[in-house]
């Protein structure tokens, strides 16, 4: 039977505890608010689990090292926000072209540049999905608490190893200094994905890439001792070989898009709050999901039949489920600590007439559930 106890942690902490249950033995970051408790839990715990945790030079160094446990067949992760979430940008796209599995934690704070370190925000959203360059798709999860925290950080590493892809743990400077009393569950190993391997131990069988369909090829450890696996940043064919033909190229790109959007229903997370009846409709992410269940509250109490709906998954971004709540409501509103960058997704698939309102915060305080109770009544004035 699974280990079951009940922990008063940080969310930051708890992230680690969530990466290491789901078999992460290798960190490499570089610390920086507000996510150096990722960081400095992860020092501490992970010899514990004989893991290695190393203190890079800056974030592009924590990134390539990151790469490199992957490719050495370990499960890895990093933290970081800000700046060094733009520094990693580019070997990020390195572990996308050669579908590298690992987890990045982003514990969003507000910017563009320093900023205001110790800040809470929501402004990585777009740069989740658009920072590195090139047409690709990526998974990132969001969490609203510390037990998200901790559950999510295990879907996270299933999900890179199961499409073999970094995915982003988006979280933020609320959830991630927040402190709940939450449930850790040592997963069966059953809940555990891990890496496909070859079914061939002959090299000329073996294709560490296959682009056929939108399945993921098998992986091998950097030094195995019968297979090798090769890799390049470069566009290339399923021996790993660079391959520039036009052919090559359309499909490669095609393949990396579709092996996550032709998968969103098995990858896709959402919750449902007192949506039955709802036409007042708050779409929200991350921390501002917390303030929003305390404005469809105050909302009902007022005779306006409000739900939420909160998503996880932010990337892919949820259109079917997006597209069901404009279909429901005749009014949606979009809390985020940012100035619109959910708002303008959930636009796109407004071809409803279901008028889209924004609630937004950018001062570096979580907004409150009265704002969001107020853009609503300023529109029906």
């Amino acid at each position: 039977m699974a280990k079951v106890e009940k922990k008063f942690m940080e969310g930051n902490e708890a992230m680690t505890a969530g990466a290491i249950a789901a078999g992460a033995r290798f960190f490499a970051g570089y610390p920086i608010s507000p996510s150096s408790e990722v960081a400095k839990a992860a020092a501490k715990e992970l010899p514990r689990h004989g893991g290695i945790y190393i203190q890079m030079e800056d974030e592009l160094s924590s990134m390539a090292a990151l790469l490199g446990a992957s490719l050495a067949g370990k499960k890895a992760f990093t933290a970081t926000s800000g700046p060094g979430f733009s520094l990693m940008q580019e070997n990020l796209g390195l572990g996308i072209m050669s579908e590298l599995p690992c987890v990045l934690y982003n514990v969003q704070r507000s910017g563009p540049s320093t900023g205001a370190a110790t800040k809470p925000a929501q402004g990585d959203l777009m740069q989740a999905k658009y920072g590195t360059h090139g047409d690709h798709s990526i998974i990132a999860l969001s969490p609203s608490s510390v037990q998200d925290c901790y559950d999510l950080s295990i879907t996270a590493f299933n999900l890179a190893e199961k499409y073999r892809t970094p995915v982003i743990f988006l979280a933020d400077e609320v959830v991630g200094h927040l402190r709940e009393t939450l449930t850790i569950r040592e997963p069966e190993p059953d809940e555990i994905i891990n890496r496909k391997a070859p079914a061939t131990k002959k090299q000329s069988e073996f294709c560490p890439y296959d682009y056929s369909g939108t399945e993921v090829a098998p992986m091998v450890a950097v030094g195995d001792r019968d297979l090798l696996m090769r890799t390049t940043g470069s566009t290339h064919d399923e021996k790993g070989e660079f391959c520039p033909s036009p052919e090559n190229i359309d499909r490669v790109t095609h393949y990396l898009v579709d092996k996550i959007e032709k998968h969103v229903d098995d990858i896709t997370i959402t919750r449902k709050y007192q949506m039955d009846d709802a036409d007042v409709v708050l779409i929200s992410f991350g921390c501002s999901v917390r303030s929003s269940l305390s404005a469809i509250e105050i909302l009902r109490k007022k005779g306006v039949k409000a739900g939420l709906l909160q998503l996880v998954t932010v990337w892919p971004m949820p259109e079917k489920e997006i597209r069901a709540a404009l279909q429901q409501a005749k009014t949606v509103i979009v809390p985020e600590l940012n100035l619109g960058q959910l708002a303008g997704e959930v636009r796109k698939y407004n071809d409803y007439g279901c008028k889209v309102l924004q609630a937004n915060r950018t001062d570096g305080i979580l907004i409150t559930p009265q704002q969001i109770v107020d853009v609503y009544e300023e529109s029906e004035k």
